[in-house]
C-alpha cells in the first residue's frame, strides 16, 4: 500500500488560496472596518512573530465573524469551483490521477483552514483531508483556531500519525516550501515541487527529488542550480 500525501498552497495550486478566499467574502459580504482590523492584524504579526496561525485566526475574525454556516458553504461551493486552469498547476493534477489510477490512498495535507480545504480535497477525490481548523458557535463562525497551525513540525507530527496508522504503508509526499523540509524527511519518496534556485540546492543536499508542476504538460524533473 501506498499513501500520498499533497501540499496545497504552490503543490496543487500556484499560489496562496487563503488571502483570496478572504477577499472574494469581502467582494460577496462587504464588512465596514474589516481593513483596518486586518491591517492591524498584520502589523501585530509582523511587530510580535505571532504564529502564522494566529495571523490566520485573526484575519478570519476581522472579515467573517458571525457569518452563517449557509452562506459561508455557499462562497466555499463557489470558490472551490472556480479554481480553474489559470490557478491549478497540471502537473499536480496528473500525480494525482497517476496515484488514484494505483489505488494510492490520497491525503491533503495543508496549513490552510478548514472553511474550505475539505471542499478542495473532496473536489479533487483525497479520501482524506487534514489542515487548520477554526471554530464555530451556536451555528456562526467564531474564527479562534481549534487545531495547531499544520505546517513545519505540525505537518511532520500529521505525517507520523499516518505512519501509525498506516504502518506497512510506503508514504509519498509533494510539497513546494521550505517549511515542508521538516515533513518531507519523514516520509519514504520526498518530491519538492515548483521550487526556485536555492530551494532546490536544498532539496538536492538532502537527497529531495525536485520537479517543475506549474507547466501545462505533465510534471517535468528539474536540475539544481
Amino acid at each position: 500500500m501506498r499513501v500520498a500525501v499533497f501540499d496545497l498552497d504552490g503543490t496543487i495550486t500556484r499560489h496562496d488560496t487563503f488571502v483570496p478566499y478572504l477577499r472574494g467574502w469581502l467582494r460577496r459580504h462587504p464588512r465596514p472596518g474589516s481593513g483596518g482590523r486586518a491591517l492591524i492584524a498584520l502589523l501585530r504579526y509582523l511587530v510580535t512573530g505571532r504564529d502564522r496561525g494566529c495571523l490566520k485566526s485573526d484575519l478570519i475574525r476581522a472579515g467573517m465573524a458571525g457569518a452563517m454556516r449557509e452562506e459561508v458553504r455557499r462562497w466555499t461551493a463557489d470558490f472551490v469551483a472556480g479554481l480553474g486552469d489559470g490557478e491549478l498547476c497540471a502537473g499536480a493534477l496528473a500525480a494525482i490521477a497517476r496515484h488514484r489510477k494505483a489505488g494510492d490512498r490520497l491525503v491533503l495535507l495543508s496549513a490552510s483552514v478548514d472553511l474550505y480545504v475539505p471542499d478542495i480535497g473532496r473536489r479533487f477525490g483525497f479520501e482524506e483531508t487534514i489542515c487548520t481548523g477554526i471554530s464555530w458557535r451556536d451555528g456562526r463562525l467564531e474564527g479562534l483556531l481549534t487545531t495547531l497551525n499544520r505546517r513545519a513540525g505540525e505537518k511532520r507530527r500529521c505525517v507520523e500519525a499516518l505512519r501509525g496508522r498506516f504502518a506497512n504503508a510506503r508514504i509519498t509526499a509533494y510539497a513546494n516550501s521550505g517549511s515542508d523540509f521538516a515533513h518531507l524527511a519523514a516520509v519514504d519518496e520526498p518530491v519538492l515541487v515548483n521550487a526556485g534556485p536555492r530551494l532546490r540546492r536544498a532539496a538536492n543536499e538532502r537527497g529531495i527529488r525536485a520537479e517543475e508542476w506549474r507547466n501545462k504538460s505533465a510534471a517535468t524533473p528539474v536540475q539544481s542550480a
